[in-house]
C-alpha cells in the first residue's frame, strides 16, 4: 500500500489523500472498507482547499423566491464582464423580469421592450473563446469529450481546449450563464440566460459564456415554463419580477451571501473526481471509470464558522 505522508498542510490533507489512496487501490489492493463518499472527503477537506469568490466577481440576482448567487468569469470574458459591473451598478436589471423559460434548456432575463437607457460604457464584444494566455492556467481532464479534444478547468469553470492552437473556451454545462445574442456575433450583457437542462454544449463558442451559478439554480430551474415559441412567456402568463441585481462588493458585508467553492487544483478535488469516476458503492454494478465534464461536482458550501 502507499504511504500517506502528513506534513505541513495538516492531518485534514493527510484524510484527503488517504481517502484518495483507498479509492485508487480498490479491491486488487485489498480494501474492503466502505466506499469513500464525496461528503466525506469535504469533511476532511483542509481549509486551503477552498475559496471565497471575489465580490467584485459575483453577482447576486433577487428574486422573491430568494437569491441566486453568479460567480463571473473576468479572466475569461473581461469586457462582458466588465458590461455587466456597469450595467447593475446603473440598476439596469431591478424591475426587469425572467422573460423566458425554456424546458430542459435555459431561463433567460432581459429588457425586451428595449426602453431602458444602456450605460454609456457598455461596449459590444465577441468573447466566444478565452482571452490569450487563458491557456497556461487550463487543468485538463483525462477523460474523453465528444465536444472538444480536451476538457478541464479554467478558473473554476468547465471549459475545452484545443491543444493544436491553444484556444481554451468555457462549456455549457448546468448553471452556467451566458450574453445572449442574435444572428450577430457581438453582445453586451443586458441580456442574460442560465442554463437549467441537459448541457447545450453545441452552444460552445457560438455564446459568450460570462459565469456559473453557484447558489439558487433550483430557484430558476423551477419556475413555470414558459408556453411561447422556445419557452417565451406569452402576455396571459406572469413574468417572474427581478427585484434586484447586484455586485457583492457594493452590498454591505452583514447582507452577502456567505459561500467558498472547492478550488479544481486541490488534492481534494482530485480526490471527488476519482471518487465519481470508479463508483464503488454497493448500489452500482457497473463503474465506467470515466465522468463527463458536465457531470463533474463543483463543490459549494456556506462558509463554516470561526470556531471550525
Amino acid at each position: 500500500m502507499t504511504a500517506v505522508v502528513i506534513g505541513a498542510r495538516g492531518r485534514a490533507a493527510g484524510l484527503v489523500g488517504f481517502m484518495l489512496a483507498a479509492l485508487v487501490l480498490g479491491p486488487a489492493g485489498g480494501v474492503t472498507a466502505k466506499p469513500v463518499t464525496v461528503a466525506d472527503l469535504l469533511a476532511g477537506s483542509p481549509a486551503e482547499d477552498w475559496r471565497v469568490p471575489d465580490p467584485e466577481d459575483t453577482l447576486y440576482l433577487d428574486l422573491a423566491r430568494g437569491r441566486v448567487v453568479i460567480e463571473l468569469a473576468s479572466h475569461v470574458a473581461p469586457q462582458h464582464v466588465a458590461n455587466i459591473r456597469e450595467l447593475t451598478r446603473a440598476r439596469y436589471f431591478d424591475g426587469l423580469a425572467i422573460v423566458r423559460v425554456q424546458d430542459n434548456y435555459v431561463v433567460q432575463w432581459d429588457d425586451p421592450d428595449h426602453h431602458r437607457p444602456v450605460p454609456a460604457r457598455v461596449r459590444s464584444a465577441v468573447e466566444f473563446t478565452a482571452v490569450a494566455g487563458a491557456d497556461a492556467r487550463f487543468h485538463p481532464l483525462p477523460d474523453r469529450d465528444a465536444y472538444a479534444p480536451q476538457v478541464g478547468f479554467l478558473d473554476g469553470f468547465p471549459a475545452a481546449r484545443d491543444p493544436r492552437s491553444h484556444i481554451v473556451w468555457l462549456a455549457h454545462c448546468y448553471g452556467m450563464v451566458g450574453a445572449g445574442r442574435d444572428d450577430p456575433s457581438e453582445s453586451d450583457g443586458t441580456e442574460m440566460y442560465a442554463v437549467i437542462g441537459h448541457a447545450p454544449r453545441q452552444l460552445d463558442r457560438n455564446v459568450s459564456l460570462v459565469g456559473r451559478v453557484l447558489q439558487g439554480v433550483d430557484l430558476l430551474s423551477s419556475l413555470p415554463r414558459g408556453s411561447g415559441e422556445m419557452g417565451f412567456y406569452i402576455p396571459s402568463e406572469p413574468k417572474v419580477p427581478i427585484r434586484s441585481v447586484s455586485i457583492a462588493a457594493d452590498v454591505p458585508a452583514a447582507e452577502r451571501t456567505p459561500i467558498e467553492v472547492l478550488r479544481t487544483n486541490s488534492a481534494t478535488f482530485r480526490a471527488v473526481l476519482e471518487q465519481r469516476r470508479q463508483r464503488h458503492e454497493p448500489w452500482f454494478k457497473f463503474s465506467p471509470d470515466h465522468i463527463d465534464l458536465c457531470n463533474v461536482p463543483l463543490p459549494v458550501r456556506a462558509i463554516p464558522s470561526a470556531g471550525r
